[in-house]
């Protein structure tokens, strides 16, 4: 029979942190770096701080949907979700992407009227230090929440944790800007920082919302999962030499949870219970080799198909008759 897979060693503490609780801290920082971020911005009436602060916003409003639809994807299965809730971090990654684009969107907007008439910036070392102070604490969660997110594989948590680190090089530009400012005297240097710092946020909210929507179209297992589930099957026909075989496989992702689905053909003259025992040892074999796995296998006997695959083979068959 296949052997284990090596065991990977346990991820570090606070990658294994849940999800809520991170979420909740998240929204803590993003209060704290709201009221860093204004101050900076009130200090040197720098556009490009205006910029991050409002990014800050952002980040509260993803958060706070973040850990509703993690909530709500915790919950179990029910008459009218048989498969679970877990699609709804889906939701979370499409709503951020969403706020981010809006908030691009306004913060391009403020830039340009500054790059047509440049203002005077005061306090820049006061505004710096508190930009940096927010960035340190953005970028110590951001590194949390991703390895938390990949223990956990929550999706609401990985986009939350992403756009916590476009926060951070957002504010990395903006401080460069001020730095630029400072030295060269080009005050125009801050409305065109902030563009280019919009842009960024736009295309990062464009990559969050396209994620999202790719949840939400059942989207299959990657490669990586899908190699690991063929390399058992394939350990299984070989060593039952050819007696029994798999095919007709399917699988998607949803949010912490994947399905996979097939069909195990086994000989006719094999009971029932040898069948199913079979069916047992590999469906635990499936969920052992890749992690959040809900693995389903129909037996059938050799050579024969269900009805609705007899009738894709039809439709398949009367298509390429027309085509000829």
């Amino acid at each position: 029979m296949p052997q284990p897979h090596p065991v990977k060693p346990p991820p570090p503490w606070y990658a294994r942190l849940a999800p809520r609780t991170l979420l909740r801290v998240s929204i803590a920082v993003a209060l704290l770096t709201i009221v860093l971020k204004m101050g900076a911005w009130w200090l040197t009436d720098s556009v490009g701080l205006l910029s991050d602060a409002l990014e800050s916003f952002v980040n509260l409003a993803g958060a706070m949907f973040a850990l509703l639809m993690v909530t709500i994807a915790r919950r179990p299965p029910d008459d009218d979700h048989p498969y679970g809730h877990s699609k709804a971090e889906y939701f979370s990654s499409g709503f951020e992407g969403i706020l981010i684009i809006g908030a691009a969107l306004a913060i391009f907007w403020a830039a340009a009227v500054r790059l047509i008439e440049p203002q005077p910036l005061q306090e820049l070392g006061w505004g710096t230090v508190l930009s940096i102070i927010s960035s340190i604490c953005n970028g110590a969660l951001a590194a949390v929440m991703l390895q938390s997110s990949r223990t956990h594989r929550s999706k609401a948590l990985e986009a939350d944790a992403r756009h916590l680190i476009t926060d951070v090089w957002t504010s990395a530009g903006v401080v460069a800007a001020l730095a630029g400012v400072a030295i060269t005297g080009w005050l125009w240097l801050d409305g065109l920082i902030a563009m280019i710092v919009a842009l960024n946020i736009l295309r990062e909210g464009i990559r969050l919302l396209w994620e999202g929507s790719r949840g939400l179209m059942d989207e299959a297992l990657d490669a990586g999962q899908r190699t690991r589930i063929q390399d058992v099957l394939d350990q299984y026909e070989t060593d039952l030499e050819g007696v029994v075989y798999f095919d007709n496989l399917v699988s998607r992702k949803a949010g912490e949870v994947s399905f996979v689905q097939m069909h195990m053909h086994v000989p006719e003259d094999w009971t029932l219970a040898r069948a199913a025992a079979l069916r047992l040892t590999v469906e635990a074999r499936l969920m052992a080799a890749v992690p959040g796995l809900q693995a389903t296998l129909e037996i059938l006997p050799i050579g024969m198909e269900t009805a609705f695959e007899e009738q894709q083979l039809f439709k398949d068959t009367n298509t390429g008759a027309l085509k000829q």
